[in-house]
């Protein structure tokens, strides 16, 4: 059986406004988010970054953890909470994005 897939993603949103309105896609998204007709995102936390040299200019993060790669690729493209949110970050002045997944090799709880 796979490994649990830790996703982040990145964004760099200057307005405090449009931040707020991503984090309102992320709180619908996390209410809506359904495979087959069940929740399948194992978890969701989203908010804004510290302010600090070492952010890069990034101002939001969101983390999401899924049961496996196929899971992590359904939400990618079959997913249609998060076509949603794709679509409402376009509306907003997003000035970049990155986006990173792997899974834990260490973990401490």
């Amino acid at each position: 059986m796979a490994s649990k897939i830790v996703r982040i993603t990145m964004f760099k949103l200057p307005s405090k406004e449009d931040q707020k309105k991503l984090l309102g896609l992320y709180k619908t998204l996390s209410e809506t988010a359904t495979k087959d007709g069940k929740p399948y995102i194992l978890s969701l936390a989203a908010g804004p970054a510290y302010d600090d040299v070492r952010s890069q200019g990034f101002t939001l993060v969101a983390r999401s953890e899924f049961k496996d790669l196929e899971d992590m690729k359904f939400y990618d493209d079959g997913c249609e909470a998060h076509q949603e949110l794709k679509k409402g970050v376009k509306t907003l002045n997003n000035e970049g994005v990155m986006t990173v997944y792997y899974t834990p090799e260490v973990v401490k709880d």
